[in-house]
């Protein structure tokens, strides 16, 4: 057990940094994830999220920094690592020519999962990525969203206490993408922990702690309703008119207004600080001849965060 692990914490890195040549990808990363617990690794591409949970699963080794994953030390335990997570890449890395089942079977005797209860690991597999009555598909036959489910049940065929799931959802309809958030919530309420990258930020809601990436840089981190609190500090206002295009246009110009766009039947409003109203907003369109159906205050979505927080890293 090194120095850095703790019962109550899976993963803590302290100072992780990775250079490639000229260029840092991940600077001085600190950062602790609870066991049990669905953590988010938000940011845009670019961002060294990948980097990370490549060094993480011990397949790239830090140029600076120290940590633990499970107890085993990120320097000198990375096969012990990779041994004892699951690791789900952003791209669909099974075999296309394999069915279901046999990449199942393939990546349980990868894994060394013991031959007596093989069998009922990789049927528990199956239902729980409801991949039933889809065993004997060839797995390039699969859909989109039964392929991802698939490269997650044989991340998860030999029972790993840590997931690391690296952009799972990219590229899936948002029904698949709903259902394989809530396959990871189940895993989560069994006690897997999980560590998932992602760049679509309504996906961040599921997680149990969010962290900011932005330039190889942790710029944030916390639970979503305490980054929402302690990290933005303006004012979301959406306002419903009649003319919505000549509303935009208006609110567009309006210094009190940092940005403003449309969504659906509605027109979302970030003011510049946390002083203006919905009524300032409905005065204001009033004024200029636009006739307002409603204005309200709604609370900021976790983008509305994360662009916050990249402009201000931007300004420092």
């Amino acid at each position: 057990m090194t120095p850095f692990a703790r019962p109550e914490h899976a993963i803590v890195v302290d100072g992780l940094t990775r250079r490639f040549r000229d260029r840092v990808a991940v600077d001085h990363l600190s950062l602790a994830v609870r066991a049990g617990e669905l953590y988010g690794f938000l940011g845009p591409n670019g961002s060294g999220k990948t980097t990370t949970l490549r060094m993480l699963c011990g397949l790239l080794k830090p140029t600076e920094g120290t940590g633990a994953v499970l107890g085993f030390e990120l320097l000198h335990e990375a096969e012990r690592i990779k041994a004892a997570i699951g690791y789900m890449s952003q791209r669909f890395s099974l075999y296309d020519d394999l069915t279901a089942i046999e990449n199942l079977r393939f990546y349980a005797r990868i894994y060394a999962v013991p031959g007596r209860g093989r069998a009922e690991r990789i049927a528990r597999m199956v239902e729980l990525a409801d991949l039933v009555g889809r065993e004997t598909q060839l797995a390039g036959h699969l859909s989109g969203g039964y392929r991802q489910r698939l490269a997650l049940a044989c991340a998860l065929v030999h029972n790993p206490q840590l997931v690391f799931l690296d952009e799972p959802t990219a590229g899936l309809d948002p029904l698949s993408r709903r259902s394989f958030w809530a396959l990871i919530r189940r895993l989560v309420d069994e006690g897997t922990t999980v560590m998932v990258t992602t760049h679509y930020m309504d996906e961040a809601e599921h997680c149990d702690t969010l962290a900011f990436m932005y330039q190889g840089r942790l710029v944030a981190e916390g639970p979503p309703a305490s980054i929402k609190i302690t990290d933005f500090r303006r004012r979301v206002i959406e306002v419903g008119t009649a003319d919505l295009r000549a509303a935009l246009h208006l609110l567009q110009r309006w210094p009190a207004a940092d940005t403003v766009a449309r969504v659906g039947t509605r027109l979302r409003l970030v003011a510049t600080d946390d002083r203006l109203s919905a009524s300032d907003v409905q005065a204001l369109l009033e004024a200029n001849g636009q006739q307002v159906h409603w204005a309200h205050a709604v609370e900021p979505s976790v983008e509305d965060v994360f662009v916050s927080l990249v402009d201000k890293d931007r300004v420092t």
